[in-house]
């Protein structure tokens, strides 16, 4: 099918002109937090306050009592489509990531095929466009079939378009070949998203320590992280090639990207929300919902996580969103797939640093909307006049059960069920189309 062609088939959207009066916005791109009105027309933000005269909604809100924000950006969420659909879909993990306020989310590249070439980008965005109901963009592979050897073609698949480049959770072990990564990466103005870990020090499934040790489980040492991240931070300052950290697991990790960042390098880096939360302790006896990769670690790693996002060297927090089936989680724990389904939880888990850390909703929503938009250099995160009417509703004072059964995911496996959280979503609109409603 000619290109020309591949993007007129996309799922017929229904929008309305929406009003959603009585809300309080919160609009961190905008530095707006005020209770007014939202108008939308033809997909796009109309006005924010008084609406135009000549304006009529077909459709009102009244958001009294919530929160209006833009919607949440999501930069690792795993579809596992292609490849993986028993695991879960385009369709089915795109309208659980609405369930959680995420209007936009990216795709790392070890889908299956792996993302190295132009026609798998095409493919994703075809079935995202005709299948999903949130706008899905995706990284590439950093080297051909994620092997760590030969460089992919990153400028075509820039073109083809993706946001980025990674390696995802393949090691790249030659120091060479990273750096010649970062070279052709920062000739074209890519942005690489890096999994820092030492691959001889990374064979294990626990946190190294003293829960490792009375389970019986191989551990991992946070060194594995900090040593991968000296690594790469010394080529990052020979090249000069802008670079993003992700799902930073201990204080160590966070120590050298502070001084990083505070020497100019162009850094940023990441936490998942179940890092900030969860800890060794939490494996229990032998909990595979626990099983994660980077591994949760201690209560001092978890308290420097929180001061990072709290300081803003950690810029953002994903979901890192990892649908599997009942039978990857039912082996013994080390025989487990690592991963927690994750999206539907990330924003009540995000809101929870408001009463543990003193943050305000403001930075929270900043950390799940512009920031990350802007490392993917997307147009999102935004209520801006003109911009895609990308919304998130939420009651902030809420009180929900995490029940897993009653996932819009097809991956049920979260250490979270039974968990009693705050901040419920309970509508999303993408483009004007409203795309979920609790109601």
């Amino acid at each position: 099918m000619p290109e020309s062609q591949l993007f007129n088939l996309v799922r017929q959207s229904e929008t309305y002109n929406i009003s959603i009066i009585n809300g309080r916005i919160i609009d961190p791109a905008n530095n707006i937090d005020k209770v007014m009105d939202l108008h939308i027309q033809e997909g796009k933000i109309l006005t924010l306050g008084e609406a135009p005269e000549d304006f009529s909604a077909q459709k009102t809100i009244d958001a009294a009592g919530r929160v209006v924000c833009p919607g949440l950006v999501d930069m690792r969420v795993r579809l596992r489509e292609p490849g993986h659909e028993t695991k879960g879909t385009i369709a089915s993990e795109t309208r659980a990531a609405a369930a959680g306020g995420v209007t936009a989310l990216c795709c790392p590249p070890d889908t299956d095929p792996i993302i190295d070439n132009a026609a798998m980008v095409k493919l994703i965005r075809l079935k995202a466009a005709t299948e999903g109901v949130t706008k899905v963009y995706t990284l590439s592979a950093l080297t051909q079939q994620l092997q760590g050897e030969k460089l992919s073609e990153m400028r075509e698949l820039k073109d083809a378009g993706c946001v980025g480049t990674t390696n995802a959770l393949h090691p790249v072990k030659s120091t060479l070949v990273m750096r010649r990564a970062l070279e052709y990466a920062a000739s074209h103005d890519i942005t690489v998203f890096i999994h820092a870990f030492d691959p001889w020090l990374s064979n294990g499934c626990a946190h190294e320590g003293v829960v490792s040790t009375r389970l019986g489980l191989a551990g991992i040492p946070d060194s594995a992280e900090t040593i991968a991240i000296a690594r790469d931070l010394q080529l990052i300052e020979l090249i000069g090639a802008r670079a993003h950290f992700c799902q930073l697991s201990s204080a160590g990790s966070i120590q050298l990207i502070r001084q990083a960042q505070e020497s100019g390098l162009p850094v940023s880096a990441d936490v998942t929300a179940h890092h900030l939360h969860l800890t060794e302790m939490d494996i229990g006896f032998f909990d595979s919902n626990c099983h994660v990769i980077p591994p949760l670690r201690t209560q001092r790693d978890l308290d420097a996580l929180r001061q990072g996002v709290s300081s803003g060297i950690l810029s953002c927090i994903v979901s890192d969103h990892q649908p599997h089936d009942s039978d990857a989680k039912l082996a013994p724990f080390a025989e487990t797939e690592p991963g927690i389904s994750s999206i539907e939880t990330l924003l009540p888990l995000a809101l929870k640093l408001t009463d543990s850390h003193n943050m305000t909703l403001s930075e929270i929503i900043s950390r799940l909307t512009i920031q990350p938009a802007q490392i993917l250099n997307i147009p999102e995160g935004t209520l801006g006049i003109g911009k895609d009417a990308d919304v998130c509703i939420f009651n902030p004072e809420s009180y929900w059960r995490v029940e897993k059964d009653k996932f819009l995911s097809k991956g049920k496996n979260t250490p979270f069920h039974g968990w009693e959280l705050k901040g419920q979503v309970e509508f999303t609109i993408k483009a004007g189309e409203l795309v979920y409603s609790r109601q």
